[in-house]
């Protein structure tokens, strides 16, 4: 990640775009604030779409719960194994 001191002279926003492109981008401010900018690609929107949907996640979090455990002997014989 780096970080671009936001001074008195500017940076042209395409060519912070661009490097942003690259690499994530943090901008700090004179006060000391800091904006992190990153490019938003399909994963992150995919994540954001799931994060919405309440019925998938309780869907989820009710597998997660799941903690039945099976026995080798129970395995081999559920698929007819010696």
């Amino acid at each position: 990640m780096k970080t671009i001191e936001l001074s008195d002279s500017l940076p042209n926003l395409k060519e912070v775009l661009e490097l942003a492109g690259k690499e994530n981008i943090i901008l700090r401010t004179l006060d000391g604030r800091e904006f992190v900018l990153a490019e938003v690609d399909d994963f992150n929107k995919e994540i954001e779409l799931i994060r919405q949907n309440q019925e998938l996640l309780k869907l989820l979090d009710q597998r997660s719960e799941e903690r039945k455990t099976f026995t080798l002997n129970q395995v081999r014989k559920q698929l007819n194994l010696k």
